[in-house]
């Protein structure tokens, strides 16, 4: 797992946040391993599920934004 920063450059450094973001990306990758593994069996593009997976995560929005 990588270090997590905040937008300042500050290290997270609390314990239950870091166990949190672990959870979190263990089950994101997961479901999209599962998804992406159902897909190549139905038949479909590798290439064109490895694109729509990065479309995915670029739509991602955040909803904290302070503009």
């Amino acid at each position: 797992m990588p270090k997590w920063y905040s937008d300042n450059g500050e290290i997270v450094s609390c314990t239950e946040k870091i166990k949190v973001m672990a959870e979190n990306m263990t089950e994101l990758y997961q479901a999209a391993q599962d998804a992406f593994e159902d897909a190549l069996l139905m038949g479909c593009s590798e290439t064109q599920l490895r694109e729509y997976l990065q479309r995915l995560v670029a739509g991602v929005e955040n909803p904290y934004r302070q503009d």
